[in-house]
């Protein structure tokens, strides 16, 4: 297994992972069949994070995309410090410490790019990234009623950070 960031090259990659976990799992934002990205839209979203100074991380296994890790990071001057989580690992490759890999190489980047604040939501059922989540110095700061809607249903989320030194 190999953690990277992501270049313009691996759109076509990125985006096949993406639709992969939209059908895996109903954690992700999108539905199956939501996602109308191209390969070229995820290119160009690749080259906008690095751009922004933000990071999308990927998990090879060979040659194919087995999980993300983005941070999406603060444009404006008050929120240049913060950044954005958002975490997708194919079933597959879950529970098997890749996670917590993905976390530890956002953890280094933050502490040369000067952020010190790092944000995420979770659905409140998801026990198994919570649990991840804290494991890895997140907090809980509040709960987000009723955000969504998955498979008919008002789900919750948590609001979690972890603030580096």
């Amino acid at each position: 297994m190999k953690i990277r960031p992501a270049s313009p090259e691996d759109s076509e990659q990125f985006l096949e992972l993406m639709k992969q976990l939209d059908q895996e799992t109903e954690f992700m934002l999108l539905e199956p069949g939501e996602r109308t990205s191209t390969p070229e839209d995820m290119e160009k979203r690749i080259k906008q994070m690095i751009k922004s100074n933000s990071l999308l991380l990927l998990l090879y296994d060979g040659e194919t995309a087995a999980g993300f890790l983005s941070a999406l990071r603060g444009s404006a001057n008050r929120t240049k410090h913060c950044a954005y989580l958002v975490i997708g690992i194919r079933k597959d490759y879950r529970g098997k410490g890749y996670g917590q890999a993905l976390f530890k190489e956002i953890d280094k980047w933050a502490a040369k790019s000067g952020v010190t604040r790092l944000e995420l939501t979770v659905m409140t059922h998801n026990e198994r990234a919570v649990h991840l989540y804290e494991k890895m110095g997140f907090k809980k700061e509040g709960t987000l009623i009723r955000s969504m809607v998955v498979n008919g249903r008002y789900v919750d989320q948590y609001c979690m950070a972890k603030i580096l030194e």
